[in-house]
């Protein structure tokens, strides 16, 4: 996933009015926010930064950013390129920089304090952005430029005047001056919310399962076992075994669980995690956001949100996600159902022949049924991925063999948490194009799932080079063990470091188009392409090495692992269909329909039943209570841009490997083409340039899935 904390100017994620709070200027001039030390690429200075530091530097940086778009904007001389648009790229500096770091910490090692500060500075950041793109002589400046003769000016200058003015008028530039401060109230109420969804959930899933009973766990290895017993003990809860929960509606640990009640138990836990009633209940919040998103696009005249937010995206509308999302499940829908039987017949032979499968089977019966027809599981493989060998001997290979780049480890470089890794990495010429941190571990202080992101943005403009961070939540070993990871954790990690080669390879002027700044639906695209460097079988064969004695994974058991690949392939395409057709349905939804849902699971479930997409055993990768990328995370009505880029890279990739394959020269090319271009031309033409056709094939998708 890519997460974009920092909201660079043209961001309207970030910003707000608020006072001094009476900090003297000589507190201000040891804030490492306002007055930063200098440090190796603009590097945030962990061993400086402390928690009084924030408050006082958000507040200085939005007087400053204030001030520097009241100056802009009440600029006498004519508004030209660079006296308005260029000014807006150097203004906000503090704010981007306090932004950067506080907003990577919430979401990978936050505390109370923390959060309580994010309560109080996000309505303060919505009110900011409003300040900047419902600020009339500013418009008025923007739209001169944009309406004006621009042939003069470069392409990527030209990319940045249609980037602000489509970003004003989305912010809602053009309403009346009544509507304006209708507007500001729904934006800062949206604010307060999404970051009161984001909290309540982080706490919930973070909140541990107690076991007493060994016996209840039967199936899992005797490491399991150790790391719960010792999490428990951590914990307070000596001879017991503690579990966390994942993001997703299925559980990992439930592939392993012989016992069926225990496996139910954590699917019910998962489902309900945000729905008990108690401190952590988020139903009220997402009826609440429904309703004011709907009022928001009503506003700002459309029918709903999606309809809003899809306007600047490849797909532009949501007819076109939707019938994507159809068809799909259309496609899927007979295998997932013979999979379902299958499985179900499997399961018979040991359970008997009144067995039903439920949702909280599926994970551990394909398992075994994988093992008997392929002669492979999960545990086996993952001996010969442990996480040191696929990112140095995987991860950086790869990117190595098609790209060139070396990785050089930093140890002076400081950091978050003891568990962060940093790295220069090096361009073919040996010079430095980006310094890379890792934080691969799980903790109760990080939210779930994985996520890329900047603390600096690259830009030729504010002569900065990127500095880049990949999150993931893997189990953390007992001391002395070593961390194996699952295939699915495999591609993660390849996933989210094709994020981090999108803002590695950014050579943009302006930061506002730079790497990653791209439509939802196509930030995706890079990420999902590097996870076929997994299975490159010249990768696959540097990585895939036992943990204990350094032998590569045996020929036949690659062979199996193959054969096993599009095994039980319908269940993970229908999950994720069902959860964007979720998001889908919340975000369609006019001011009148949301006000009338009272109940988020009813409507969850009317919602799928409608779309032919309700299935017992499969629910969605995301319950509605619990689906942080669209009500916390900036995917709202665009959680569909994984499966839209998803089209993109496998497209791509045929093209690649119909000439040559992931080598030096179709690297390069596709560095070139797209992976260095950021937003600074119009996307689907480097689609169209790279693959010589302007429509998506869906085929390569389909043959992916299995599905043809």
């Amino acid at each position: 996933m890519f997460k974009k904390f920092i909201p660079l100017v043209a961001v309207m994620a970030i910003t707000t009015a608020c006072t001094g709070g009476g900090k003297s200027n000589a507190d201000l001039a040891s804030n490492p926010f306002v007055n930063p030390a200098e440090t190796y690429m603009a590097s945030p200075d962990f061993n400086s930064i402390k928690i009084e530091h924030y408050l006082p530097a958000f507040e200085e940086g939005i007087r400053q950013h204030e001030a520097e778009i009241d100056s802009i904007a009440n600029n006498p001389e004519p508004a030209t390129f660079e006296n308005t648009l260029v000014a807006l790229e150097k203004s906000g500096r503090v704010l981007n920089r306090v932004s950067s770091v506080f907003f990577a910490l919430t979401s990978a090692d936050t505390n109370d304090e923390l959060i309580a500060i994010e309560e109080e500075i996000t309505p303060k950041l919505s009110a900011h952005s409003d300040a900047l793109y419902l600020n009339d002589k500013l418009f008025e400046r923007v739209k001169a430029i944009h309406d004006g003769d621009l042939s003069s000016l470069e392409p990527e200058d030209q990319r940045l005047v249609k980037h602000y003015y489509d970003n004003f008028v989305q912010a809602g530039a053009l309403l009346s001056p009544e509507d304006k401060e209708q507007l500001k109230t729904l934006n800062q109420k949206e604010a307060a919310l999404l970051t009161d969804f984001g909290n309540k959930l982080t706490k919930a899933t973070n909140a541990f399962i107690f076991i007493k009973d060994k016996a209840q766990l039967a199936g899992l290895s005797e490491e399991q076992l150790k790391s719960a017993s010792d999490l428990a003990e951590k914990e307070g809860h000596n001879g017991e075994y503690a579990f966390s929960l994942v993001n997703t509606t299925q559980q990992d640990i439930m592939v392993n669980l012989d016992v069926r009640e225990t496996r139910k138990l954590f699917y019910e836990a998962s489902i309900k995690r945000c729905i008990k009633g108690d401190e952590y209940d988020t139903q009220k919040i997402v009826l609440e956001l429904a309703k004011v998103r709907a009022d928001k696009a009503k506003l700002l005249g459309f029918p709903n949100y999606a309809a809003w937010k899809l306007q600047d995206q490849l797909a532009a509308k949501p007819e076109n996600v939707i019938t994507m999302l159809t068809n799909l499940a259309k496609l899927a829908d007979p295998k997932a159902k013979s999979d379902q039987a299958e499985l179900e017949s499997f399961a018979r032979k040991t359970m008997g022949a009144d067995f039903t499968l439920e949702a909280w089977d599926w994970s551990y019966y394909a398992e075994k049924l994988r093992n008997e027809k392929y002669g492979v599981d999960e545990a086996t493989l993952s001996q010969y991925f442990a996480l040191d060998s696929v990112l140095h001997n995987g991860v950086f290979f790869a990117a190595n063999k098609m790209y060139g780049l070396t990785f050089k480890p930093r140890t002076d470089i400081s950091v978050y948490n003891k568990d962060v890794r940093t790295w220069d990495v090096l361009d073919k010429d040996g010079s430095v194009v980006a310094l890379f941190y890792f934080d691969p571990y799980a903790r109760p202080s990080k939210s779930g799932g994985a996520w890329m992101s900047n603390f600096v943005e690259q830009s030729y403009l504010l002569g900065l080079k990127p500095v880049i961070y990949n999150v993931c939540n893997f189990k953390k070993p007992s001391e002395g063990e070593t961390c194996l990871l699952s295939w699915d954790e495999t591609n993660t990690l390849f996933h989210e470091f094709g994020h981090a080669l999108h803002g590695m390879f950014a050579s943009q002027k302006y930061p506002s188009l730079s790497g990653t700044n791209v439509p939802r639906d196509f930030v995706e695209m890079p990420s999902q392409f590097n996870e076929h460097c997994a299975a490159d079988p010249v990768i696959f064969a540097n990585f895939a090495k036992h943990y204990k004695t350094g032998a590569a994974m045996p020929a036949e058991l690659v062979k199996k692992m193959r054969d096993a690949e599009k095994f039980n392939q319908a269940y993970g395409l229908v999950e994720n269909i069902t959860a964007c057709l979720l998001d889908m349905a919340w975000h369609t939804l006019s001011p009148e329909e949301a006000a009338a849902v009272t109940d988020i699971n009813k409507f969850q479930e009317d919602a799928l039943r409608k779309a032919n997409a309700l299935y017992s055993a499969i629910p969605p990768r995301y319950g509605t209570s619990y689906f942080r990328h669209i009500w916390s995370n900036g995917y709202s009505a665009g959680y569909y841009a994984y499966l839209w880029s998803e089209a993109l890279d496998n497209d791509i990739f045929a093209w690649m490997m119909a000439h040559g394959g992931l080598n030096a020269e179709n690297g390069d090319r596709l560095r070139s083409m797209i992976l260095s271009k950021g937003n600074s031309t119009d996307l689907m033409s480097l689609f169209t340039a790279f693959t010589g056709h302007q429509q998506v094939d869906l085929t390569p998708l389909l043959v992916a899935k299995g599905l043809k």
